[in-house]
């Protein structure tokens, strides 16, 4: 009878654990305008048609250039930093399974034994002076009904923190393909730039040394001679500049890789990089609610919730059990003889009168709830800037490239013009000097603008969500 009682007491308790004194969740307004922006800057962005969008895309397809992938697979395999936040998600759900567990009982089998000698002050006559006792039994300590919802509560609440820790996971990886992708086209982009000015520099030399020649046989000035070793003492520290910049690339991307890269990987300039594809933010911004950091958030978010109700049930009764059967006997060889059964049977309930960190974790629970909720819409309203910063860029990329073009293209016919009207001694070294100068930064700016467009097409699909992950 009693273990019927027992096995009714649990079902009723793991029927009503189902109660909850969380408040309902439902999904905040997004803070964010549903369409994208409009005006001059996002007139030639793609935000539709036959343009994929880029959560329709995983990182394979939408990085066509080979060896970048190849990094990006070292990346993925060894980089510490994604490592971390695997062995997060692991602890994360390591730490649910643990809150979990707190809902079910407990099951435990003790054995004891022990064998005592008595004072024959503390016997009574005819009583044994040495007494033994042994004894097993199965049982359930201490192990809380959570009639209120207090204990699903918590584990609702991690497995919010877990899922929140897998999406972090996964925006930790969207940032470093982004970021292995960014260093890549820079050290292409500084190595174009490397070997741009060592042409540069051999240029001004073999003018320096002509000036040189001229001077000596009297035709050039000596405010010719020191005209033309300026340009030459640029292309110097330029060159030492760039040197440092592609070793210091090289060494990011090692980092970034997790291991050495090797130098078939690398590229010398960016017209050796097949571009990565174009892609559509989407008619609408509601596709950044699917972004990981956002996920993320909202996780968080939910979990604050499930931190409410449990700081609700905690105004509530707590009931616990404590409960055995076993048998015992003073000695070892009569453990499971007739009439030695035993059990136990401890219920207990704690009902609070007044303890004022109740009402105060209450407080903290609200005040959690607002928090979380801010940094979700910040969230979302960050994301919304990110891509909007993105296609600004791309609606007016194209045309700066195309201008720095036509002024390249303006600059270098300056300075073979120049340079003719030099040689002809119509004007002085001063123009051909200032004409190297502008040609020299014309070749660099659309070094830089090439580069931007590239990098921005790779920000652009990271702060869209970065696509899926095969």
């Amino acid at each position: 009878m009693n273990r019927c009682l027992l096995l009714l007491l649990i079902m009723t308790g793991l029927v009503l654990g189902g109660c909850s004194l969380a408040p309902r969740y439902t999904q905040p307004t997004a803070p964010m305008q549903m369409e994208w922006p409009q005006d001059e800057a996002y007139q030639t962005t793609q935000v539709g048609g036959e343009t994929p969008v880029a959560s329709k895309l995983s990182w394979q397809e939408f990085f066509t250039d080979v060896r970048l992938q190849k990094i990006l697979d070292l990346a993925l395999e060894n980089n510490r930093d994604l490592r971390l936040a695997s062995l997060n998600v692991e602890r994360a759900r390591a730490l649910y399974g643990i809150q979990r567990a707190e809902l079910f009982p407990s099951v435990n089998a003790v054995g004891s034994g022990g064998k005592q000698r008595l004072s024959t002050d503390l016997i009574s006559p005819g009583d044994p002076q040495t007494v033994e006792q042994y004894g097993v039994s199965l049982g359930i300590a201490a192990w809380e009904i959570d009639f209120f919802g207090r204990m699903r509560n918590l584990k609702d609440q991690a497995l919010e923190a877990y899922l929140a820790t897998e999406e972090a996971q996964r925006s930790a990886q969207v940032a470093l393909v982004g970021e292995v992708a960014r260093v890549y086209l820079t050290l292409a982009a500084d190595k174009e730039n490397l070997n741009l000015a060592q042409s540069t520099l051999e240029t001004q030399q073999t003018s320096y040394a002509l000036i040189q020649t001229s001077y000596d046989v009297g035709i050039a000035t000596e405010l010719d001679l020191h005209q033309a070793k300026i340009p030459v003492e640029v292309a110097r520290g330029d060159l030492a500049r760039y040197t440092q910049l592609v070793a210091q690339d090289k060494n990011a991307l090692d980092l970034l890789a997790g291991e050495t890269v090797s130098k078939d990987l690398l590229v010398e300039n960016l017209n050796s990089i097949s571009p990565p594809k174009e892609i559509s933010a989407g008619l609408t911004s509601e596709i950044l609610l699917q972004r990981p950091d956002i996920l993320a958030a909202e996780h968080q978010l939910k979990g604050a919730y499930a931190y409410i109700g449990a700081a609700r049930a905690a105004f509530f009764p707590r009931i616990s059990l404590t409960t055995s059967i076993g048998t015992a006997s003073n000695e070892l060889s009569g453990l499971f003889g007739s009439g030695t059964d035993t059990w136990n049977f401890a219920p207990q309930v704690i009902m609070p009168i007044f303890d004022a960190r109740t009402w105060a974790a209450l407080r903290v629970s609200k005040a959690d709830k607002e928090i979380v909720l801010t940094q979700y819409e910040k969230a979302i309203q960050t994301a919304f800037r990110e891509v909007a910063d993105a296609l600004a860029v791309q609606g007016t990329i194209v045309q700066r490239v195309e201008a720095q073009q036509a002024l390249l293209n303006a600059v270098s016919e300056t300075y073979r013009l120049s340079k003719e009207r030099y040689d002809l001694g119509i004007d002085s070294y001063l123009g051909v000097l200032e004409a190297q100068r502008s040609q020299f930064s014309a070749e660099q700016g659309l070094v830089a603008l090439r580069l931007a467009e590239l990098a921005n097409r790779v920000r652009l699909f990271a702060v869209l969500g970065g696509g899926s992950f095969k």
